[in-house]
């Protein structure tokens, strides 16, 4: 059975969809304002993988990831650039969606703007004044904590006493309002000022949070399966996600809430003041292949903080070319056309069984990864003692497929052709070793690692792989 450890309830639960076959997902995306920080990715990759899995396991999915492309630090910095905040963010969502197709990440099944969503969110914020749980304050409008009682209850914070400049982190904007936890559902903007956009209740822009709940319910209906997001978003974007979307609806918005936890980094927090707000592009620019940095971003299990480190991706980079040298030799075993007893089939049933039982406990992608390796080790094992059969060699390549399916870090296989010129290198340097020159031998090796191809002397012959 599949189990989330839920948020909102604070216990580990067996996945029941409100409907029968079919999930509905929302993640919380980036702010379109800079590029993504390997933080970021690290709860994005956290959310392919949740939809991936889902899917899997036989569901109808719908995921939905927002572009946040309207908020202060977009009017900031597009004002002081002077254009507007579409040719702002704009070039942002573009390296946003590369960068995640980068990683391996599948594209959300929608992915809305904000901005395109502001009837959405004028609609809710009117049904809240209407009922008493927004109020209007010098042209703006605040969502009333104190006639939602619930508030609070995704991350048990006490309120109790709480006020501006206390120790618990409030929502204080620039406008005045009723009570320093109220929060801006829509602020004030003049008629000479843009962005704005006209509403029944006067011209402004919408407040941050009021954003997700209009979209994720405008997609997946005002109840909906799982919302997602890094742990940094529980409060308060999510809890005000909450306390709008319940007061305005009268119904749960959300069943379970699923949190990923921090990236650090060398054991320190992410921060541009140390330096080490490192974006993807960054890492990559250091020669470091995406497969590497997808596989240490869910070597940690989603919900436990992960420790990043470039000598971790050294690591994972040797891991990836095992796997991928793995799936290689299985595939030439498979063309050698054994025939025999299937030994490794049980191996293969227990591996994915055991795979299958990690992922299904809350996302435990170190113990599912475990599986892999364990299967990798023992059927290499086979392989130099005995060989696979045609049998085994599909069993052990149709799990490698599964984990793939689920996971992303086995990569694309390709099909490894040589082009002619590289044939003859090849077929020249077996030559220059059978008549023991050696110079010659070395030469063409060399030769061949600056064209990208590795070449293996083994006791059954040459392999070769590309860098």
């Amino acid at each position: 059975m599949l189990r989330f450890y839920n948020n909102l309830t604070g216990k580990l639960e067996d996945f029941e969809p409100l409907e029968e076959g079919k999930v509905s997902i929302y993640m919380c995306g980036p702010t379109v304002w800079n590029f993504a920080h390997i933080g970021n990715f690290r709860s994005f990759t956290f959310g392919d993988i949740l939809r991936r899995y889902i899917k899997f396991k036989g569901y109808d999915v719908t995921y939905v990831m927002n572009l946040t492309d309207v908020d202060d630090r977009i009017i900031d910095e597009s004002n002081k650039k002077g254009i507007s905040i579409q040719e702002m963010t704009e070039p942002f969502t573009v390296a946003f969606n590369e960068d995640m197709a980068t990683l391996g990440n599948i594209k959300p099944d929608i992915q809305p703007k904000a901005t395109e969503h502001i009837e959405e969110m004028i609609e809710i914020i009117q049904k809240l004044l209407d009922n008493g749980k927004a109020y209007e304050s010098d042209g703006s409008i605040y969502f009333r904590i104190s006639a939602f009682p619930d508030y609070g209850k995704l991350s048990k914070i006490s309120f109790e006493g709480n006020v501006e400049g206390g120790s618990q982190r409030v929502d204080t904007d620039k406008y005045d309002k009723e009570d320093a936890r109220d929060f801006a559902l829509w602020k004030l903007v003049g008629e000479d000022e843009n962005p704005g956009w006209d509403a029944p209740f006067g011209r402004g822009r919408p407040g941050w949070h009021i954003e997700c709940s209009a979209m994720s319910m405008k997609y997946l209906g005002e109840t909906f399966d799982i919302h997602a997001g890094g742990i940094d978003l529980q409060f308060p974007h999510h809890e005000n996600e909450i306390a709008q979307s319940e007061g305005s609806t009268g119904k749960l918005f959300s069943k379970y809430w699923l949190h990923g936890e921090f990236l650090k980094i060398d054991n320190e927090k992410m921060a541009k003041s140390l330096g080490n707000d490192y974006t993807l592009r960054d890492i990559i620019g250091r020669g470091f292949s995406p497969l590497a940095i997808r596989y240490l971003l869910i070597s940690i299990p989603y919900h436990r903080q992960l420790n990043f480190t470039f000598e971790g991706l050294k690591g994972a980079e040797t891991t990836i070319e095992r796997l991928q040298q793995f799936r290689r030799l299985v595939r030439e075993e498979k063309e050698k056309g054994r025939q025999g007893e299937g030994e490794v089939l049980s191996l293969v049933e227990k591996s994915l069984n055991e795979f299958e039982s990690a992922m299904d406990d809350n996302l435990n992608t170190s113990e599912a990864l475990a599986a892999i390796h364990n299967l990798v080790r023992e059927v290499n094992s086979t392989l130099t003692e005995k060989g696979l059969t045609v049998e085994e060699s599909d069993a052990v390549l149709n799990a490698v497929e599964t984990f793939n399916s689920v996971l992303g870090i086995f990569g694309e296989e390709q099909e490894e052709i040589l082009d002619e010129e590289i044939e003859k290198l090849i077929e020249e340097r077996q030559e220059a070793r059978h008549k023991r020159d050696f110079a010659r031998s070395d030469e063409i090796r060399d030769l061949l690692a600056e064209k990208g191809i590795i070449l293996e002397d083994t006791k059954e012959g040459v392999r070769w792989k590309r860098k």
